[in-house]
């Protein structure tokens, strides 16, 4: 049988090539290597990466072994554990197709997957699947591109009377233990920016809060997440002892949203006063209801939310923990 050592290691392909060839999307290298350190491919003069069929060949036998039930981070680790002994595993059949049969999901297919699955009851599917998402996807396209879609479609087919409550308790329940695990496994930086995050008074979602939770903390910040339904003078004495950088909240019903007017005003007495950010379908739905509201409006989706929060604070300092060593744990 040939093994990996005995193909080329001249570039060659652009990402473009090698996704048609594996399978992989190109989102998911550049993950791959920027997570992982899975791969170094050359770069061309214009500073396209490029890749050798020896790359290839890695790239197919890493999707085997994520196919077979390991992490991508643990794939990696047997790879370098085995070149540095010397030793190269053998190579795995070729095509775009990979073993099994299965091509490379999309976020969106997988989206509908885990949808399904959390229908069925389907735990063990549907952890699978977000095992398989936080190792191929970046992080924000794992919540914006995976679970929000499956939520929302959760959502609808309760509100068209397809589905019963207790299927949308369930649904939410797993995404918010996934999500509490996550954050868990990233270490809070007590000498980072100091952030609170939770949902407004009588706002039962906390869904999109804990996801920027995450998000935050990811990037070395602290972040800390309070829940849902948060009552504003408590919060504000909260706050007048923990001394926050910023305190964000969100509202995803207009009634909850206007339960906010009054934050800008509670905090701006506090010294020093921290920063009051807010965000969520609201003022999505609502634009006006941003010029009802004091304080700043953090953006439409997720990730504008999270580089509008960024840019407002100062960056944390050190290196953020390596998602790679964390997402296992909350996969």
């Amino acid at each position: 049988m040939t093994t990996i050592a005995e193909f080329s290691d001249q570039p060659r392909y652009t990402i473009k090539n090698v996704s048609a060839m594996t399978g992989i999307q190109p989102v998911t290298l550049r993950a791959w290597e920027r997570r992982y350190e899975a791969l170094s491919p050359s770069r061309s003069g214009n500073r396209y990466r490029l890749y050798s069929d020896r790359d290839v060949a890695v790239l197919r036998w890493l999707n085997s072994r994520l196919l077979s039930g390991i992490s991508i981070s643990a794939a990696v680790k047997e790879l370098r554990e085995m070149t540095g002994q010397g030793r190269w595993p053998e190579a795995v059949a070729g095509g775009p197709q990979l073993s099994g049969g299965r091509a490379a999901a999309s976020p969106a297919q997988i989206s509908r997957q885990l949808y399904q699955a959390l229908l069925r009851y389907d735990e063990v599917e549907a952890a699978n699947l977000v095992r398989q998402s936080l190792a191929s996807f970046e992080l924000i396209a794992f919540m914006q591109d995976v679970l929000t879609p499956a939520l929302v479609q959760i959502g609808e087919a309760w509100y068209r009377g397809e589905i019963g409550i207790t299927a949308e308790h369930y649904a939410s329940a797993f995404v918010r233990g996934k999500l509490l695990a996550l954050l868990q496994a990233y270490p809070l930086r007590k000498g980072a920016p100091y952030i609170m995050l939770g949902g407004a008074p009588n706002e039962a979602h906390e869904i999109g809060a804990l996801m920027m939770s995450v998000l935050l903390r990811s990037r070395g910040y602290q972040a800390e997440f309070l829940g849902p339904d948060l009552p504003l003078d408590d919060l504000a004495d909260h706050a007048r002892y923990e001394k926050p950088h910023m305190i964000i909240l969100t509202a995803t019903t207009r009634d909850s949203a206007l339960n906010l007017e009054r934050m800008q005003d509670k905090l701006s007495r506090l010294r020093p006063a921290p920063l009051f950010g807010y965000g969520g379908f609201a003022f999505v739905y609502d634009p006006a209801l941003r010029t009802r509201v004091p304080g700043i409006f953090l953006g439409e989706t997720l990730a504008a939310a999270v580089e509008k929060t960024t840019s407002l604070l100062p960056p944390p300092a050190g290196k953020p923990a390596r998602a790679a060593k964390l997402v296992r744990q909350a996969g």
